[in-house]
């Protein structure tokens, strides 16, 4: 699903009315999520907005040379502003202004100088808030967003929200939205939006274009996952062209690890597991084996991609990691047989994209056991989605060459054309036939004209 110029237009009027602008990625951000943030907060600081960014928890050491990344604030400053206003007569002025505060109650005294200050003079309102509007990125339902959403519900449903994503489990949440389920990664959306105005166009400098870059390399792993496409390869080469330091993004990204890091990674390893049957393969980390090698539980997030999804001869692949905070976080990888966003959101309410998705359990007795219970569940969904899918093929699918369930995974292949769509054909003809006969024959009135509806009917 692209983006329509409407839907551009939109989101140009409500940037252009807005001037105190919050941005916020999805919480355990990734660096798709961190670079879209800060390339919309250089974006927005060029066109001469006041811009915050938040990121509630620190984000990765690896990803420090991002253009902007010492620019993330860890809290939301919502501080309310009461206003107390004395409208003063012409020729008064304030001679002295204090205030105490006692028996939880605060006082304001002014003392006016030249006339009288009476009740009719004061008013009182809200202040304004301190942002006038929110955008979301690479975030496909708020309550991704973690502690920022949940301890500032008010101030996302007070003010405007532009939601800028692009995965196929997004809600639609917010006023404004772009949303593209066929772009790699949210960068490439908001690199669309960014090339179709002139006045942001020529806003562009290399340090947003490398951060646009990252994002999609990243989240398509190097161009490798499933979701690259020509136009993604075609960005790629634009920024460039546009001064985006690809090197300086391989380098830190894939090139540089910390030895905990590289530790916690060779522990997963040890950890694997397979269920050949089942066609399932996971591993683990749990707060022990973190707290064993001195890592965090955001260094897990590489294991997926690049290790345990290259075990040859399964159809998905889940990294669990146990978080610090309780509860666990589940990554998964599947190939084309299995829709893994369907599955999950299903199964515990993740999402995602059909080949790449997640999912968190939010508390548990033991880790270990939740693992295997998770690992029970995915295993009968699979099964489940299989059945449906041939259900769903058989039913309204098998007419095509190329077959897909209604998970989106490929079914079977079939190069038979069933001999109903003829007959169909005849019948159509034969009806539109019969209905030119018909009218062909009939009576007109003195003006040669026929009344086409008495004559059907």
């Amino acid at each position: 699903m692209s983006i329509s110029n409407l839907e551009f237009t939109a989101a140009n009027q409500a940037l252009g009315r807005a001037q105190r602008i919050l941005v916020v990625p999805h919480a355990n951000v990734d660096p798709d999520g961190l670079s879209s943030a800060l390339s919309c907060y250089q974006l927005f600081r060029a066109l001469g907005k006041e811009v915050t960014v938040i990121c509630p928890e620190s984000p990765p050491e690896s990803l420090s040379f991002l253009p902007g990344y010492d620019k993330f604030k860890r809290e939301i400053q919502e501080d309310q502003q009461f206003i107390v206003t004395v409208n003063l007569e012409e020729g008064m002025e304030v001679d002295k202004l204090r205030y105490t505060v006692e028996d939880h109650k605060v006082n304001i005294i002014v003392m006016p100088k030249g006339g009288r200050i009476a009740s009719k003079h004061i008013t009182l309102s809200e202040g304004l808030n301190m942002y006038d509007l929110i955008v979301v990125v690479d975030t496909a339902d708020l309550s991704l967003l973690g502690s920022i959403y949940t301890e500032h519900m008010d101030l996302f449903s007070q003010v405007p929200i532009l939601n800028i994503d692009h995965h196929i489990s997004n809600t639609e949440f917010g006023q404004v939205k772009l949303i593209d389920t066929t772009a790699a990664s949210a960068t490439e959306v908001i690199y669309h939006w960014l090339m179709q105005m002139p006045s942001y166009k020529e806003k562009m400098t290399p340090d947003i274009a490398t951060l646009i870059l990252t994002g999609i390399i990243t989240d398509t792993r190097s161009f490798q996952n499933p979701n690259t496409t020509p136009r993604s390869l075609e960005i790629a080469a634009e920024l460039l062209e546009m001064g985006a330091r690809q090197q300086e993004i391989i380098q830190n990204v894939y090139k540089s690890k910390p030895l905990s890091t590289l530790k916690i990674w060779g522990r997963a390893l040890n950890n694997m597991q397979i269920d050949k049957e089942a066609g399932i393969v996971w591993s683990t980390v749990s707060r022990e084996d973190l707290a064993e090698m001195d890592a965090e539980s955001k260094e897990t997030s590489g294991i997926l991609d690049d290790l345990i999804s290259t075990v040859p001869d399964a159809k998905v692949y889940v990294m669990f990691t146990e978080l610090e905070e309780g509860g666990l976080k589940a990554s998964i990888r599947s190939t084309m047989e299995v829709n893994v966003s369907s599955l999950v959101a299903k199964l515990f309410g993740g999402g995602g994209h059909p080949r790449a998705a997640g999912f968190r359990v939010k508390s548990f007795d033991n880790f270990q056991l939740q693992v295997l219970e998770c690992v029970q569940k995915l295993k009968e969904g699979i099964v489940q989605q299989k059945k449906d899918d041939a259900d769903f093929n058989q039913s309204s699918s098998g007419d095509f060459k190329t077959s897909y369930g209604r998970s989106g995974g490929i079914i079977k292949n079939e190069a038979k054309v069933p001999d109903k769509i003829q007959e169909v054909k005849e019948d159509k003809n034969k009806i539109e036939i019969d209905i030119v006969e018909k009218l062909r024959g009939s009576d007109s009135d003195s003006n040669g004209k026929v009344d086409v509806m008495e004559e059907m009917a």
